[in-house]
Formats: structure tokens, sequence, C-alpha cells
């Protein structure tokens, strides 16, 4: 009988509990989105009906209200749709909202400390150190090395087809080899070659992070949502798979670099010479990591890892599927493709043939086209904040209280018509002067403000470079439909589902820029 009334009384407290939490936003007088208990706006998730950024984006589209309060799972945060309000939490009230309250265990858990994970006066100094990495000149200086990986995905594809055959490409695997093997190489200074060894270290590490399994599921829940949990799982050595073996290659390399005084033109480098100086040289030329007198180290190797670890991963998918992406809009508007070939081929004459830094940079519809892919498939379709210190919400009597996230939906606002006519349009030119349609404060691929991506120049640079070798060999089939792209249920990330398919035709005169 005693355990009975425990019983009940257990799933009594657990009722009470469960419509307090779902009463948080009426209670405090937001508009809301009524959420199903105990998943909220992740039910959609847990069906396996939609990925983490489609349910976001669920959620934009069911309201029209400038912020609306939604429950992720037993956590409430709040939609922000209006797109004036988003830019100005990540810019102008940044002291407000300048954590992501994910996990992060710094003395910890040290492979948890990166850039996109860290908090407060952490983050700001580590961020600071790291920007000399990403100047034009350092990309200047690693142009070489992606362009050598160009080559090699080129040989690949050209092994691929008869010599004047046709060959469907699924750009997004293509791409994913193409990736791994450009961070890999101006990165790490590592030749991977995913092309001829697909079951290379760095593809197996990316297949650990990537792999919808219930752990990574879990893991990647509890980072997000729930950061004490996490604590508790890394406390206990549940740690999450392919973070070791990050760790391991890092120490290996430096290991290796230390020891043989190796010196390459590659991330690794400029953070090595942030180890062992205490800076990176804002000198584009120097790129030296020889140690200092004092011998003090002032990033440890774990720190080192940590940084690394978070450019793969996100240089990794960023790279890929703005690439893929591209290309099959391309199949899918000549008139567009056509624009494209005439800027390639006019800039490549005016610099005499040579694909370089400055060629690349002088493509202006080039340009164009890949802030359009960003624009229809950002790569990180959600972006989110942490309430920091109490905010009035503008235009209105509410206050949001600290400790409150905000999640802000890229696709919904990159989509949205108030602020993108015609939004599932591929159309570069909405963003020249002439023909400008669009809402400037609506467009944050990378983020905005003092957070935004460090590295956003160099994978930009990364998919120019694919797209410019591929499109100057290779004859892109168009498609008399267009269609648009299936996403899968995995992760949060827009991943097509099936591939992303483009039938490529080598060129008559087979043309390998310079």
């Amino acid at each position: 009988m005693i355990v009975i009334l425990l019983l009940l009384a257990s799933a009594a407290l657990l009722y009470i509990y469960l419509k307090r939490t779902f009463s948080f936003w009426e209670r405090k007088g937001f508009p809301y989105i009524e959420g199903k208990i105990p998943f909220g706006a992740m039910d959609s998730v847990r069906q396996k009906k939609r990925s983490f950024g489609l349910a976001i984006y669920d959620m934009y589209l069911a309201s029209t209200k400038p912020f609306v309060g939604i429950y992720l799972t037993l956590r409430p945060a709040l939609l922000v749709r209006d797109a004036q309000m988003a830019h100005d939490i990540l810019t102008t009230d940044f002291g407000h909202f300048h954590d992501r309250g994910v996990y992060v265990d710094e003395k910890h858990d040290p492979l948890s400390a990166d850039l996109f994970s860290m908090e407060g006066s952490s983050w700001r100094t580590m961020r600071t150190k790291l920007s000399p990495s990403f100047t034009s000149g350092k990309l200047k200086g690693m142009f070489g090395t992606a362009e050598d990986v160009a080559d090699k995905m080129m040989g690949h594809l050209n092994g691929q087809m008869q010599r004047s055959g046709t060959v469907e490409v699924d750009m997004k695997n293509l791409m994913s080899s193409y990736a791994i093997d450009i961070i890999a190489s101006t990165i790490f200074g590592l030749d991977v070659d995913s092309f001829s060894n697909p079951d290379n270290e760095m593809r197996r590490i990316s297949g650990e992070v990537m792999k919808p399994t219930a752990k990574n599921l879990l893991r990647g829940t509890t980072s997000f949502l729930y950061p004490k949990v996490e604590k508790i799982f890394n406390r206990l050595g549940w740690h999450i798979d392919g973070r070791r073996g990050m760790r391991d290659l890092v120490y290996h390399t430096i290991s290796l670099r230390e020891k043989n005084n190796i010196e390459r033109r590659d991330l690794m480098q400029l953070l090595l010479q942030l180890r062992n100086t205490g800076q990176i040289s804002n000198d584009d030329a120097v790129w030296s990591s020889q140690a200092a007198a004092h011998g003090i180290k002032s990033l440890s190797k774990d720190n080192i890892a940590a940084q690394m670890f978070l450019f793969f991963i996100a240089g990794y998918e960023t790279t890929a599927s703005t690439a893929a992406f591209t290309l099959y809009e391309l199949s899918q508007n000549p008139d567009v493709l056509a624009k494209l070939m005439d800027d390639i081929n006019q800039t490549l004459a005016k610099h005499n043939g040579e694909l370089n830094y400055e060629s690349i940079q002088d493509m202006k519809y080039l340009e164009l086209c890949v802030m359009e892919t960003t624009r229809k498939y950002p790569a990180l379709p959600l972006l989110n904040r942490m309430c920091n210190k109490d905010y009035p919400l503008p235009n209105s009597k509410l206050v949001l209280e600290k400790g409150t996230e905000i999640i802000i939906s890229l696709l919904g606002l990159h989509r949205d018509p108030e602020y993108f006519p015609d939004p599932l349009k591929y159309q570069p030119e909405r963003f020249t002067e002439e023909h400008k349609n669009y809402t400037p404060a609506a467009y944050m691929p990378f983020g905005v403000g003092p957070r935004q991506c460090i590295a956003a120049r160099m994978g930009k640079m990364n998919v120019k470079i694919a797209l410019t070798k591929i499109l100057t060999n290779y004859t892109i089939e168009t498609r008399s439909e267009v269609t648009e792209i299936e996403f899968t249920v995995n992760g949060i990330g827009l991943l097509a589902k099936g591939g992303v398919p483009v039938k490529l035709s080598r060129k008559l005169k087979f043309t390998n820029v310079q």
C-alpha cells in the first residue's frame, strides 16, 4: 500500500512539475506556442520526422509575432522572429547575450573549451589571440595548399568519366572528401587524400562525430540544452566520440613539428606560434613558431586540440554543403550558370589565366552566388544565445530574464518572403546594389557581431576554389524541371536526403587553371 501511495505521489509531483514548466511563457505574459509535453518543439525530432534545425524552422512558420516562447523539451526558450531584433541581440545588445549557454568545462575538460563554447573573458581572450590567423595575408599564404587539394579532386573526377562522357556525381559526397582533405591540409598540414583513401584517420574521426547514433544524439542534446548533465557525463569519463582521436592526432603533430623543427603555412603552425611566443604575428610573412626564451607555453596541447576539433567539424560541413548546393542550384538555373561562367572566364583572362587569391577575390558574381547559397541553405540553420542579464524587449513592456535561452532561426529569416522576396528562387542578383530587394539585417549565414564565425573567409575561399576548378573544366548538365532538395531528419544542419546529384561532362578542352 505504501509503495502504491509513493508511486501516486511521485506521479502527481511529476504532473505538477511538467504543467508548471510548460506554462512558463504563459505565466510571464509572453506570446507562446504550446508544446506537446514533455518534448515541446522537439516532438517532431523525437518522432524522427524533422531534424533539430527544421523543427525550429517549423516553429518560426507557426507564428507571425516578432518573438514567441517555445519549449525545447523541458527548457523554455525565446524564438526571435524579427530580423532587426535578432540582429541587435547579436550586435548592439551583445553585452546582454555574450555567451551561448552550451556545455563547456575549461578546468576539468579542456577539450570542450573551443571558441564556439567558451564564455566571458576566456572567450574574448581566445578570440583576440586567434583573429590574426585569418587575415587576407594568412589566407593568401594557405591558398597554394588549398589549390593542391582541389587538383587532386579534379584528378579523381577525371578518372571517373570517359573522354566525352557524362557522369552523375553526388556532389555532397565529393565535396565532403574535398572538405576533409582541404581542412586536413590547411589546418593540420596533413596529406590524407580521401579520394584514393576514404578510410583515413580524418574520415574516421568525422564519421564518429557525424554518425546519428543514439549516443551522439543524446550527447548533442545534453551539450546544447542541458550542459550541467553533460558535465556529469564527462566527469564520469563518458567522452564524446571523435574528440580523443583528434587530441591524439594533435599531440602527435605537435611533437613531430617541434622535434624536427618543421614549418608549414597552415593553421597548426599559427597555433604553435601562439603557443610558443604568446601571440600570432601580425606580419603575414612570419610563420615561425620558435619558442620564446622564457619557455612558457601560452596554449596547452589540449587548448590547441579543442580549437582544431572545432575548425575541423565546423569547416568540414560548411565547405562541403555550400559547394554542393551551389552546383546543384547552377544545374537548375542556366541563366545564373552562364553569368557565372562569364565572370570566371573574364576574371581569369584579366589575371593571365592564373587562379590565385587575387583572381578568386575578383570574381564578383561568384561571391554573389556563394552569398545566395548560404542564404537559401545556411550551414547552421539556427543561432543560439544565453541572456546574461535582464533585457527589456524593444517595443514591449516585457523583460527577458537572465538565464533565458534565445533561438534565432536563420533558415526562417533567410526564407521569409518579408525579408527575401520569392525566397525559394535562386537569385544572386538580389545582393547587388542595382537589384537590392532584401533586408540586410536578416542575412547572417555566419552570424554577425563579435561572435560571428572567425573562419568564414577561409571557408568561402575554399568553396570558391572548388567551384572554379569544376566550372572551368566540366560542363554542368542543366535540369528541365526545378526541384527542391529534401533534407534528412538527422542532426542540426541541412543534410541532403539521398545526396546532391549533379551531372557533369568533360569539356572538349580540359583546362587546368593555374
